[in-house]
């Protein structure tokens, strides 16, 4: 590998918005047929450094290089013209256009004065066969999954012709066995000569499928070095400057004191009105992590959603400290006891276009001190959110910037701050760590367990299973939308949480992994 060609090199690339440098003059050099992983926290720079790439932001200083040549990149035209293509971490694909139409948007073939969509599906064909991506390109996007929808954008870029692929947070959406095919075809990529640049926080994945990592901390290039060489704690590490606790995170045994919150035969139906969850009880009590752990799609959606009034309960009883929150409005479940941390952080969680202030204000803002006879204060407000970024450790130039301005892990924070800072007797967590590196999962998980020794009772819900054997006291496994075992977390495994999973019962499960 360290024969090939240097395909790409930046030097000393600065990236500043007004004060604040995002960017602190950053090398990196990338050779013919490479996985170079780009390793860093959240908002340490790396979508800032690529986003200069593909032309969607233009360096304040410093030289761009492709073989050897200096280039500008002013546009994601330009970038596509010379090569460079970006796989996004939020998908940019129209629900309602087949796999084609979305390819050839902006780039379609015409024959004569008309649009030939058969060339553009017979050249589809030929590069989902070439690089193993198996993607019909007759199928509506909106139809298929969400990692096939990944191997679209991805023939998006080879169909414009991308030589240097950029993949941003690739596998924060994908499923365990749609994480092993992307790799795969990463390695297939990168064996046809494409160079390939990975952002991910994943330290497992950089191991499993990259060539060199290049280490970026608070805007600065630290290192860069063959990832053969170095452990797991120690990428970690060094992408935060500091020993981080990577497989465990401390806590005394639980001591759980009365139910907080009782669902009690609750059975939701999902907006096709198909029964989502059924017929589910389950208890939760103060000073205790109950993880609720399932396949995406087993009803853990819904049942969050009626938990805090976003969508209706068909039957049963959600009793909060005694009293039946089922179906109640929003606001009232929230000023009941709910703290919900949702696990859509942008669909949900903030609105990117309002000010950091005015997202950390929105569960209050219409009380005191932030409101005064019906009047914001907005001193008030930018003050508890200046004290709030400072606890949670916010990473923001300041509280007046758009929160869509934050990286995902600074989006998380925030929405952490506000939702912790009411003091409220239940939190809902779901997926609070998608996509954040190692000292942000760590800060995550000690905050959650700083709420559960404050005598709160804490849901969290996650698809990753070492997540929730790290921080859950009690497990509950849910499938088709009912609860298939609830175990405690130091008594069992990944295997047996797997079979209950899967739909299997406490006892079959236990029965089988004896018999093994």
């Amino acid at each position: 590998m360290a024969d090939e060609p240097i395909v790409l090199e930046m030097h000393n690339i600065v990236k500043q918005f007004g004060d604040f440098r995002a960017n602190d003059e950053i090398n990196l050099q990338v050779r013919r047929g490479q996985i170079h992983a780009l390793l860093g926290e959240n908002g340490a720079g790396k979508s800032t450094l690529m986003n200069q790439l593909s032309g969607l932001l233009q360096p304040t200083s410093g030289d761009i290089l492709i073989n050897g040549q200096k280039i500008t990149v002013d546009s994601p035209a330009k970038a596509a013209e010379l090569g460079i293509g970006m796989v996004h971490q939020h998908f940019m694909l129209m629900d309602a256009f087949t796999v084609t139409e979305n390819i050839i948007l902006g780039s379609e073939p015409v024959n004569g004065m008309k649009l030939d969509i058969k060339k553009a599906s017979q050249d589809i064909k030929k590069l989902s066969k070439k690089y193993r991506l198996d993607v019909n390109p007759d199928a509506l996007a909106g139809d298929i999954s969400v990692g096939m929808q990944q191997r679209v954008e991805i023939l998006k870029t080879l169909y414009r012709g991308a030589d240097i692929l950029i993949f941003d947070e690739p596998t924060a959406v994908l499923t365990p066995q749609e994480i092993d095919e992307l790799m795969g075809i990463m390695r297939h990529l990168a064996s046809e000569g494409k160079s390939i640049i990975l952002i991910t926080h994943k330290l497992d994945e950089i191991k499993a499928v990259a060539d060199q990592v290049t280490v970026i901390r608070r805007g600065k290039s630290i290192d860069s070095f063959p990832v053969a060489g170095v452990s797991l704690q120690e990428l970690a590490d060094i992408m935060v400057g500091r020993s981080v606790s990577l497989y465990a995170t401390e806590k005394s045994p639980a001591r759980p004191k009365g139910t907080v919150i009782s669902l009690d035969h609750v059975t939701v139906k999902d907006s096709r009105g198909l029964t989502a969850v059924k017929d589910l009880s389950l208890d939760i009590h103060a000073g205790e992590v109950v993880g609720l752990a399932g396949i995406d799609g087993n009803g853990q959606s819904e049942l969050i959603s009626a938990m805090t009034g976003l969508m209706p309960t068909a039957s049963g009883k959600i009793m909060l400290n005694g009293k039946n929150i089922a179906n109640k409005k929003p606001r009232q479940i929230t000023e009941a006891g709910v703290s919900h941390i949702p696990e859509d952080r942008q669909r949900y969680g903030l609105e990117l276009d309002m000010t950091l202030a005015e997202n950390i204000a929105l569960q209050t803002y219409y009380k005191r001190p932030l409101s005064k006879r019906g009047v914001l204060d907005y001193e008030a407000i930018n003050k508890h959110a200046r004290d709030l970024i400072t606890k949670f450790d916010v990473r923001t130039v300041n509280e007046l910037v758009p929160a869509g301005s934050l990286s995902g892990g600074n989006q998380q924070k925030a929405i952490i701050a506000r939702e912790l800072d009411r003091n409220a007797d239940f939190i809902i967590a779901a997926q609070p760590t998608r996509g954040l590196d190692v000292g942000a999962i760590e800060y995550i998980h000690q905050q959650l367990i700083y709420q559960r020794n404050a005598n709160k009772a804490v849901m969290l819900v996650s698809f990753e299973l070492d997540e929730i054997l790290n921080v859950a006291d009690r497990i509950a496994v849910i499938s088709h939308g009912e609860i298939t075992g609830i175990v405690n977390a130091n008594e069992t495994t990944k295997n047996e949480l797997g079979l209950l999973m899967a739909g299997m019962s406490l006892d079959d499960a236990r029965a089988q992994l004896a018999g093994e």
